[in-house]
């Protein structure tokens, strides 16, 4: 009967997740284009995964976000199923990596910067805008 209580108590646990794992990018490419995929995919959950948390970059995806918000259903199925064109994966240090990339509904160019900062790499998106490293 105890077992039973175990496995009853674990699918129900199982059920209740919300299928979001996410795993911790392995490399500063991945932790571009998994960060770049959320923001094209209006998921900026998985999106702040993958960034730096400072109050800075919080604000500007949270501008990101409402941008992404006032857009018509139509524009965002075409960013969601956007490609993601990366042109350059440029190694500033090893901890440091710029991703120049645009994506293929509105070609715009942009340019997102990666640091591996304690044991995580993580996009730093204030240098989207900035530019600064």
């Amino acid at each position: 009967m105890k077992y039973f209580a175990i496995f009853i108590a674990a699918v129900v646990l199982n059920a209740c997740d919300d299928g979001k794992h996410l795993k911790p990018a392995e490399n500063a490419f991945d932790a571009g284009r998994e960060f770049i995929d959320g923001c094209l995919k209006g998921d900026f959950d998985r999106a702040a995964f993958y960034m730096i948390r400072d109050v800075r970059n919080t604000d500007l995806l949270n501008k990101q976000e409402s941008s992404y918000k006032t857009k018509d259903a139509k524009e965002k199925e075409a960013y969601s199923t956007a490609s993601i064109n990366i042109f350059e994966d440029a190694v500033v240090a090893d901890s440091i990596h710029i991703i120049n990339f645009q994506n293929s509904y509105d070609k715009i160019g942009r340019k997102v910067k990666v640091i591996f900062r304690n044991e995580e790499w993580l996009v730093d998106f204030k240098y989207t805008f900035d530019g600064n490293l």
